[in-house]
Formats: C-alpha cells, structure tokens, sequence
C-alpha cells in the first residue's frame, strides 16, 4: 500500500479545493461519511446508542462535525464538544457547525471541570477524536491534553479523523500525549505515522477511504515509501521453475557461532533450508563443528580456525574462497566480539564480491570502522535493532526512525532493516518499506537469526537486496503473528516460527 506525506496530502486537497467553499464542503462530507460509516459498524444497532466527538477548529474538526451530524440522523444520540479557540474554525467547519444545529445538536463548548460531559463521555459507546489532524507538529497540552486523556479513560470504541490526535504523520512520533485509538480512518493514502513509531501502536485497525480526489493527481506524488501488505509480498518473491535444481536456487553461506552461542547459525542455517535455498552452508569455528555438524541434515557444516572458541582472524581466507562460489552469504548470527572475530568479518567484507547480510556480531564488527561498509561495491543489508543502530553511528535519538534509515541507507550505500515493533527497510535509493506484521512473542532468542537466515535464502534465491529484506521482514513477522494465534505471545518461540510458521506463511504466497 502506498503511503503520503502530510504536505503532501494537504497540497492534494488545496489543489482539488483551489478556493471553491462548495468543493473543500464534498470533501469533508465524504471523508465523514467514511468516518460514520466505519463508526456505525462498531455498533449492533444506532437505536439507544450514544456518541460523543471531540472536535477541533480545523477542517479536521469540521470532519467530526459532520460525522456527529451523520451519526445523529442515522438514530445514535450524539454531543459534540469543540476543544478549542472557537473564533479559529475555518469557514468549512462552521458550515458544518450550522448543519449540525439543524438537527438540533449543538457544538458545545468543551469544559475539562464538567463532570457531566465527563459522565456523558465515559458511558458512551463511540467516542470520534477529531480534535487534531496531519499538520500537528507541536506537544499537546492544555485543554487538547485533557480531552485526549478523556478519551483515553473511556471505555467506548473510539474511532480517530485520519490520524489520532497527537501522533505527528510523518514519523509516528507522540507529541505529548496522544489518543489511543480503537479505529483510524484515513483519507485516500496512509501516512508513516500511522504505521512506525507510536503512532503504530495508537492508530489502532486502519481504514483508507477515498474521497474523491482526481487518481492522476494522486498517482504524480512521489513518495516511494510502502506499506507491506500481503499481495505486495506475493509480488516480490520470485516464481520457482518446476524443473529447476538445487543449483538454480540459490547457494548460501552462513557465518556464526561461537563456543557461547553454539545455536545462533544453526537456526539461520535452518531457516535458510525452510526458506528455499537449493544448497546451504554454515561456516563455524572449529570448537563448535562436532555439535553444528549433529544438527545439521540438510546443511553443509564447515570447520573454520579458531581461538578459545571464537573465529580467528586467519579464517578470513578460507570464508573468502568459499564465498567464490555463493550467491549470498550471512555473517554475524552468534560470533561473539573476539578481537579475531572483528579483524575476520573485517577482511571478509573489504574482499568479498557477493552480497552480505550483516547481522549482530557481524554488525558489532564495523562499529567504528564503518569505512568498511562504504569501500563495498558489492550489495550490503544490515540488519541492527535499535541498540545495535545506536552503537554503530555513535549517536541517535530514536525518535525519526523512517529518516533516519534512509539517511543511512544513503549515505553508506546499503539495505537497512531497522528492526523492532513496525521495521523499516530502507534502500540507499530512496525507497523504503514499512512492516505491519511481528507481535512481542517474537522478542525471544533466536528471532534476529530466524529473520536473517530468511533474507539470505531469499537473496541467494535471486531478489534484489531491498526486496529480500522487505520480503523476508514481512514473512517472518507473518509467522510470528501465526504462533501467536496457536501457542501464544508468551509461549510461541523463534523454533516455532522456524519450523511452523515460515513454511505455512510461503506456501499461503504460492
């Protein structure tokens, strides 16, 4: 699914507006008839229902007015409070404020001391934020703050105007205090802030409603930002030949392990087997071969040199011979940070030709020698977690995630997967996918080499590097979210995924 801005959508409506009063009152009567409509689903029946909404001056206010007005003639009995500077309504929301006193509902004042709008609010059965829009850029505070924690603190469904109040669009970022929404209903794109940061967590089930803008206006943004969703994920991954062999799928290498994290690559190296690769190849030290070779049955264990139970820096030569002959390789899953570790991954990275996947360890490795990661005229996908990111740029607040991995992504030339809850992948292009699946179950051990074990396999199999990463992300996340459904988030584990959900998830996109 395709995603905007919020300059962007606002220069879509001031274009279709172009000062006509009677078009900007169509489109706000229509994104309230997606609002009303989304609303009343959540109810058995209007008749004895109650609705209260919080309205802001702005058009995004005029949306909820007109919601409450739709809401009212369909039977629900509604209020509707106006937070905010009443002399600050734009003409198209006071237009609505007439037509909602028709009905004989009037726009009340909002009043954070009045227990009985308070009363009214905490029993109703929808509550519609439309206090705040896309253009917020500033933290929440007064009487807006208040009546987000109203709203809060009810116990009705309540459904948000495009996005919930509070969350800024572009980033996700909580502005204060923000509104937790049951539903979101958005307008003719989605926004990234519906999907990454807090705002992944308030926007609650997201709807898209068009409201009649022209498709070709639409259609000439550029904004390659994406939102996986399933038949995206179908489209990416590469059609197998039915008479093709082991060699056509892909060989991969897989790089990890040490005397304290003996399971790491052989997870990944499962993974990569239960994800298509024709031929798969974990590379270990040579104090863990005996035990990797005994898991291994479909993989091909190989023993490496070794110091005290870690990778040697002299085993660089014989990964690098090895990597000849791969389509891919991982390198990181359990190496441990050994000074031998480091200067190996080091002189495998300056010297390969084939594309690597750079997880954990292996990403530890370049943290202050990112000179490495730039040198590489071979494609690069890092795969780090927040605290990972961190300690490899030095500094980061954590706040703009989306920016932040294509600026990344940019400026050293590589596929960024920035994991954790909505992971984004980001290209040295431009372009960047936003992840919707994955669920706290997956938060265990073993995830992080499950995830990279996919992208490998996916990429020796013969997908560009940010569609194997953004393919893989959604894949993984997918299964996790089906051993949810079967053992739970506290009791799922990586292994489940591996062994059960992976395989269904692939053979549901055949």
């Amino acid at each position: 699914m395709r995603t905007g801005t919020a300059e962007q959508l606002r220069w879509l409506d001031q274009t279709t507006i172009n000062g006509d009063l009677n078009t900007g009152l169509r489109l706000m009567e229509r994104a309230a008839s997606g609002m009303t409509e989304a609303a009343l689903e959540c109810l058995d029946r209007p008749e004895g229902a109650t609705a209260v909404a919080f309205c802001g001056p702005g058009n995004n206010g005029g949306d909820g007015v007109a919601c409450a007005r739709m809401l009212k003639e369909a039977g629900v009995e509604v209020r509707a409070f106006l937070v905010g500077d009443r002399t600050k309504m734009t003409p198209d929301t006071r237009e609505n404020e007439v037509r909602l006193n028709t009905c004989g509902v009037q726009l009340e004042a909002f009043d954070p001391n009045s227990e009985q709008q308070k009363r009214f609010t905490e029993g109703a059965d929808l509550l519609i934020d439309a206090i705040f829009g896309i253009g917020l850029h500033r933290p929440l505070e007064g009487p807006a703050a208040q009546a987000v924690e109203w709203l809060n603190q009810a116990t009705g469904t309540v459904i948000a105007a495009d996005i919930p109040s509070g969350i800024e669009a572009n980033t996700g970022r909580k502005l204060g205090s923000a509104v937790c929404a049951d539903v979101t209903v958005t307008f003719t794109l989605a926004k990234p802030g519906h999907i990454i940061g807090a705002g992944g967590l308030c926007t609650g089930k997201l709807l898209v409603r068009g409201i009649g803008l022209d498709p070709a206006l639409v259609d000439s943004l550029e904004y390659p930002v994406t939102m996986l969703e399933e038949a995206c994920v179908r489209d990416l991954l590469p059609v197998r030949p039915r008479d093709g062999h082991k060699g056509v799928f892909g060989k991969v290498f897989i790089l990890g392990g040490c005397r304290d994290y003996i399971g790491a690559p052989i997870m990944a190296s499962h993974t990569a087997v239960r994800s298509g690769a024709g031929l798969v190849f974990v590379g270990v030290p040579e104090a863990i071969y005996t035990v990797t070779a005994i898991k291994c049955m479909e993989e091909m264990p190989v023993a490496l040199p070794e110091r005290q139970g870690a990778l040697a820096a002299e085993a660089a030569d014989q990964v690098l011979e090895r990597l000849e002959e791969m389509q891919a390789a991982l390198i990181g899953p359990g190496l441990g940070k050994a000074p031998g570790v480091q200067q190996a991954v080091r002189t495998i990275l300056r010297e390969a030709r084939c594309p690597i996947v750079l997880d954990a360890d292996g990403i530890n490795a370049i943290g202050n020698h990112i000179d490495v990661l730039d040198s590489r005229d071979s494609p690069t996908i890092l795969t780090p977690h927040d605290g990972e990111f961190r300690n490899l740029t030095g500094s980061w607040s954590g706040e703009d995630r989306l920016s932040t991995a294509l600026a990344f992504a940019k400026a050293h030339h590589c596929v960024l997967v920035m994991k954790g809850h909505r992971t984004i992948v980001a290209g040295p292009d431009g372009r960047a996918y936003l992840n919707t699946t994955g669920n706290d179950g997956m938060a265990k051990g073993g995830s992080g080499d499950v995830l990279g074990g996919l992208i490998v396999s996916l990429l020796g199999q013969g997908m560009t590097p940010l569609e194997a990463a953004a393919a893989a992300v959604w894949i993984h996340g997918r299964a996790g979210d089906q051993m949810a459904q079967r053992y739970g988030r506290r009791g799922m584990c990586s292994t489940d995924v591996l062994t059960e959900g992976i395989p269904a998830v692939l053979k549901g996109l055949e």
